[in-house]
């Protein structure tokens, strides 16, 4: 059964070459850091070397980008590998990977795509979860994503389907909070009626950023301060559910380090203040 006794990680970001230096510069203003797991498959030495030295000075967290746990293909077992090899080299407390698939008959298709609600996919779901869990001791942890194609034979909503994945393969919950409300938006339902029925004691870790606009759509970019709507959800996220950890995600438009050291220590004061008033 599921175990929410996980250590509380605090508030940290993505690790991003471009940032390089100042991660360690700022040591004591970052709690711990995601790394993408994929960056380090390659066993180069200069890859051996900084992955090494990351795990010496910070917690690390590896999150996966091409697993594909939703593809029917069932997975890629080499790179099912590789990904152990991370894992089981840092011996992380959880590690992270989406509910979609990026894989369709052995072509990347480069995107994270959100998979129809319904039981078919489901079991295809859980299938591939059961052998990657199988594979990687440490507990996984997964992650809802932006939705760009509407299913019509969706027979789940996105709250009523991810507590059925989570409870169906005894998971916990990376919610990117940014993914939530752009859902919410381009999809019309209510952001925080989604939240309550979500399993409070299952949601782990959170990641966030700032969306964009084209037209009436929202877009997760990577690429934008976190918006002042994100900031709301995530005060009522924190006084909803024990999280462990928050990362910020930013990939693109990078700005100086100052700038993601006062998003981070804002976050911080947002899980603060949900302590001070429990």
């Amino acid at each position: 059964m599921w175990s929410a006794d996980l250590p509380k990680l605090g508030v940290g970001i993505g690790y991003r070459d471009a940032y390089r230096y100042d991660v360690f510069r700022y040591i004591d203003d970052i709690d711990f850091m995601e790394i993408t797991a994929d960056h380090f498959f390659d066993p180069h030495p200069k890859s051996n070397q900084l992955l090494s030295l990351l795990s010496d000075q910070f917690k690390l967290i590896p999150h996966g980008l091409g697993l594909s746990l939703g593809s029917a293909d069932g997975l890629d077992r080499d790179y099912l590998q590789k990904l152990k090899q991370v894992v089981d080299t840092i011996q992380p407390a959880w590690w992270s990977e989406h509910i979609s698939f990026c894989r369709v008959r052995g072509i990347d298709i480069g995107h994270l795509t959100a998979l129809p609600k319904t039981r078919a996919a489901l079991r295809c779901l859980s299938e591939n979860i059961r052998i990657a869990t199988s594979e990687i001791e440490q507990p996984l942890i997964l992650e809802n994503v932006t939705q760009s194609i509407e299913y019509k034979n969706d027979t789940f909503d996105e709250a009523s389907f991810l507590g059925e994945v989570l409870d169906e393969n005894d998971c916990g919950l990376l919610l990117d909070v940014t993914n939530l409300y752009i859902n919410s938006v381009n999809y019309r339902f209510d952001p925080l009626k989604a939240l309550w029925r979500l399993p409070a004691d299952r949601i782990v870790q959170l990641h966030f950023v700032g969306f964009y606009r084209e037209g009436d759509i929202l877009v997760d970019g990577h690429a934008h301060p976190t918006n002042r709507e994100i900031w709301h959800l995530l005060d009522e996220v924190v006084r909803y559910a024990p999280i462990c950890g928050a990362i910020l995600e930013r990939d693109e438009h990078l700005p100086p380090f100052s700038e993601i050291l006062r998003e981070i220590d804002t976050m911080r004061e947002i899980i603060d203040q949900s302590s001070v008033e429990s």
